[in-house]
């Protein structure tokens, strides 16, 4: 019976360490590749496939650094040459190896068929309109809507003798809502929940909002002034 110590078993580590040192290389290589990428795709990640006689190499980079180069080949299995995970299998790597020039001329036709392709594009564009007046008039609207409110709200505190409270009113079909504080008021929103503020403690609306809602106000002014004759007449009826 033949004793298991007797058999012979080859050592792998100097295939394993040429592999090594043949990945970190590549590696190397390659970083440079997707460092280059990078930069000519102005992203701090993505990824490209270049296209060879031989088969497909991708790159995929983060944050400008090289994160695995990939190479699939016409015949055979997909092999990782640079990967974050376990190191591919020399025969594998080899005959990706074998193809990796014709990889890099890839990527060098493709940023050579850039060259010059912004020279005919003008860097010359037309003077941005301002805002200045869309935005004053906007405010001035904002600041006729807001000294209303302030005063509804001050009349409100008055009547209600609480801190804080809400005036709803539907107008033409859509609510809106006056929240007051006993400093003025909160917010102005028409349109429910998901309306639109027209005054509120973060940005201003944009004038297209004040432009459709601003017409409206009048008529939500009003409903309160109703409102207020309204209690009017229910304190007046009260004998004592």
């Amino acid at each position: 019976m033949t004793e298991f110590a007797d058999l012979d078993v080859r050592d792998v580590d100097a295939v394993a360490a040429d592999r090594d040192a043949l990945v970190d290389r590549v590696r190397e290589h390659a970083g440079r590749i997707a460092y280059e990428l990078a930069k000519l795709e102005g992203g701090d990640y993505g990824r490209r496939t270049f296209d060879t006689d031989a088969g497909a190499w991708t790159v995929k980079y983060e944050a400008g650094e090289l994160e695995f180069l990939l190479f699939e080949p016409k015949r055979g299995s997909d092999t990782y040459v640079v990967s974050t995970k376990q190191p591919p299998e020399p025969d594998d790597l080899a005959t990706a190896l074998a193809d990796y020039p014709a990889f890099v001329a890839a990527f060098n036709d493709h940023v050579d068929s850039l060259d010059g392709v912004l020279d005919d594009v003008s860097a010359e564009f037309p003077a941005p309109a301002s805002t200045d007046d869309v935005v004053a008039q906007r405010d001035r609207v904002l600041d006729a809507v807001a000294d209303a409110c302030d005063r509804m709200a001050g009349e409100l505190h008055r009547y209600e003798g609480t801190d804080w409270g809400t005036f709803t009113e539907r107008v033409e079909g859509v609510r809106w809502e006056l929240k007051w504080e006993r400093d003025g008021a909160s917010y102005l929103r028409a349109g429910g929940e998901n309306g639109v503020y027209l005054l509120s403690q973060y940005e201003p609306p944009s004038a297209t909002d004040v432009r459709e809602y601003a017409p409206a106000f009048r008529a939500f002014v009003e409903a309160y002034n109703e409102h207020v004759r309204d209690l009017e007449l229910d304190l007046r009826e009260i004998e004592l």
